[in-house]
């Protein structure tokens, strides 16, 4: 399958540059280069054997050894093999639930700390937000 740069970027950038089996960091330049660290290709979540297509919802980046491993097995049963029930998030997607963890946080840590009065109010909201923010996912 010939792919284009951009599309190659595209899902590389879907799991924010890990290996959506493992959870491993890989490198972008180290697309197909086997024994280098952080080498990858693209897998097909569902194989093309088992009636997967090349769509960009069927592609993510995986190590080499993940992919080759995986060969046509479920990707579910690939990754559990690694404790991980779903691929690593994308950087917009764990912008947006850190973004969400502070607000609630934040909230949630006003209204505990009203009990206090208005000052306590703000300094609930203000722990809150950031044990929201800490709780944020890494991968």
């Amino acid at each position: 399958m010939k792919t284009s740069i951009e599309r190659k970027k595209a899902i590389f950038q879907k799991t924010d540059g890990y290996c959506h089996i493992c959870h491993s960091k890989l490198g972008f330049s180290n697309y197909g280069r086997q024994s280098t660290k952080g080498a990858w290709q693209i897998d097909h979540s569902k194989a093309k054997a088992n009636g997967g297509s090349n769509h960009m919802n069927n592609l993510f980046a995986a190590c080499i050894s993940c992919n080759i491993q995986k060969g046509t097995k479920r990707t579910k049963t690939t990754r559990a093999q690694y404790g991980n029930t779903r691929a690593p998030f994308s950087k917009a997607k764990k912008q947006k639930i850190k973004n969400g963890n502070t607000a609630v946080g934040g909230v949630i840590g006003g209204l505990i700390g009203s009990v206090f009065g208005p000052v306590g109010a703000v300094v609930g909201a203000g722990v809150g937000a950031a044990i929201g923010n800490g709780s944020s996912p890494k991968k």
